[in-house]
């Protein structure tokens, strides 16, 4: 699957559909609204959504074979090249309900982030967005290691090769965040620095 640019690139915007659990929170509908609203910020269209009810997540996919089925018809149905689920997911729920799909899939945080990219102009703002994302993917991939321990019964049992990847992976964005890290200290300590000199010109 090509990569998905939500922003506005002069091109059509892309479609999404909208899929959330309903957990009995009353405001769980506020919350579907807000995603589409933030959707909308992304530069995509929201154009169906998907509910599925409280018991209906499936460690797997999310969401259930049937409702992802519903899903893929909503999908179909309105010319969807995303689906943008209004929950946390893991990295495997992400790339099995991808497959399933055949189509991208995003949760609300990855949403957020796309539109934090999208409007960081200063070069410290897009710092700040760029080691968050990479937190957020760090994060992902613990919980995806997590998920494999418990697969294979504990810690121990090294060696496969989505273990491999995962830990390169690990590495790899674990020595870019040390970077990001300190290359934001040094923004912010330039922007100090600018801030004192005008309010020394201010005052003479």
């Amino acid at each position: 699957m090509r990569k998905l640019q939500l922003h506005n690139t002069g091109v059509e915007e892309v479609r999404a559909v909208l899929v959330g659990i309903d957990t009995g929170k009353d405001d769980f509908p506020e919350s579907m609204a807000e995603l589409a609203l933030l959707a909308q910020s992304a530069g995509s269209i929201p154009s169906a959504s998907v509910i599925g009810r409280r018991g209906s997540v499936d460690p797997s996919l999310f969401i259930r074979s049937g409702k992802a089925n519903e899903v893929l018809r909503a999908m179909q149905e309105h010319d969807a090249e995303l689906a943008i689920v209004n929950h946390a997911i893991s990295p495997t729920q992400q790339r099995n309900l991808e497959r399933h799909l055949g189509k991208h899939v995003i949760d609300r945080t990855g949403l957020i982030l796309d539109i934090f990219a999208q409007r960081a102009k200063s070069h410290l703002g897009k710092t700040q967005v760029e080691l968050a994302n990479v937190r957020y993917r760090m994060s992902r991939l613990v919980r995806a290691w997590s998920h494999l321990e418990r697969q294979k019964g504990g810690i121990g049992l090294r060696g496969g090769p989505g273990e491999t990847q995962m830990e390169l992976d690990r590495r790899m964005l674990a020595t870019k965040a040390k970077r990001l890290e300190a290359e934001l200290a040094k923004l912010q300590r330039q922007q100090r620095t600018q801030r004192r000199a005008r309010a020394r010109n201010e005052v003479f």
